[in-house]
């Protein structure tokens, strides 16, 4: 799972799975929330609440550019490296 971005000790990656749809994973130490990409929302996982809104505001910003990234892996290429 490549690693697209970190920031404030969260670390978004990214698993290809067609069946699934467009997502990311987000890690906090021992937590994991899975993210659907459109529409922006929680769809699994557990982390403290701050680490959620800050996942959620992130992707906020960046939401085209996770669709490329999602898109680039889908076509089995890296995806971009996204800012933090």
């Amino acid at each position: 799972m490549p690693v697209l971005a970190k920031f404030y000790g969260i670390v978004i990656r990214m698993l290809c799975a067609r069946n699934l749809g467009a997502r990311f994973h987000a890690f906090y130490h021992d937590h994991e929330l899975i993210v659907n990409i459109w529409p922006l929302q929680v769809v699994g996982g557990e982390a403290p609440e701050w680490v959620r809104a800050k996942v959620l505001e992130w992707a906020g910003l960046h939401q085209q550019e996770l669709l490329d990234a999602w898109n680039c892996c889908r076509l089995h290429c890296p995806p971009q490296r996204i800012a933090s």
